[in-house]
C-alpha cells in the first residue's frame, strides 16, 4: 500500500462527491464551484501519485481558464432578481466555505492519524516520475508519431474552425 492510502481515500470520497453535486444541483453557480472544487481534488490525488505536472496543469487550465469561461456564460446568461440573487451567493460563499473547510480538516486529520514513517517513506518514491521532464521525454521519445498526429489534427481543426468563421466577401 501507499504511504498516501488514506489521503487518496478521503480525496477520491470528496471528489465522487463533488461529481455528484455538479451533476444533480439544480443553481448552475452552485455546479460551477462545485466543479471547481472537484478540480482541486483531483489535483491533489495527482499530486499524492507524484505527478506534480498534471496537478499544477489541472488547476491552471481547468480551474482556471475553462472555468472562467464556463462562470462566464452562466453570469451571461442569468437573469433572475438581484436580491435573490444576493442571497444566493451569501448562502453559495457560506456552503463553499463549509465544504472546504471540511475537506482540509479532514486531510490534515488523515495525515496525522495515518501517519507511517516505518516503511513507506517518501524517499522511496523517483522524484523524477511526474516532472516535466519525464513528461517531455517520454512524449518526444516513444509518442512521438502519436504527438505530431495530435499536432495536425489541432492544426487542421483551427483552419477549419477559421473558414466557417469567415465571412463570405461575395
Amino acid at each position: 500500500m501507499y504511504i498516501f492510502s488514506a489521503t487518496v481515500i478521503i480525496l477520491s470520497i470528496l471528489a465522487i462527491a463533488s461529481a455528484i453535486v455538479t451533476i444533480t444541483h439544480k443553481e448552475p453557480l452552485k455546479s460551477a464551484m462545485a466543479l471547481v472544487f472537484h478540480f482541486f481534488m483531483l489535483a491533489g490525488i495527482y499530486l499524492t501519485l507524484s505527478a506534480q505536472f498534471l496537478a499544477v496543469m489541472q488547476i491552471i487550465v481547468y480551474a482556471g481558464a475553462i472555468m472562467v469561461l464556463v462562470l462566464f456564460v452562466i453570469m451571461l446568461l442569468n437573469v433572475g432578481d438581484e436580491d435573490e440573487a444576493q442571497k444566493r451567493k451569501k448562502k453559495t460563499k457560506q456552503y463553499f466555505a463549509i465544504t472546504v473547510a471540511s475537506g482540509l480538516l479532514i486531510i490534515i486529520t488523515s495525515f496525522i492519524i495515518f501517519e507511517n514513517t516505518s516503511q513507506n517513506s517518501i524517499a522511496n518514491f523517483p522524484t523524477s516520475i511526474g516532472t516535466v521532464e519525464a513528461i517531455g521525454e517520454e512524449l518526444y521519445t516513444n509518442f512521438l508519431f502519436p504527438l505530431e498526429i495530435v499536432g495536425i489534427l489541432l492544426l487542421s481543426a483551427i483552419i477549419s474552425a477559421v473558414m466557417l468563421a469567415k465571412k463570405k466577401l461575395n
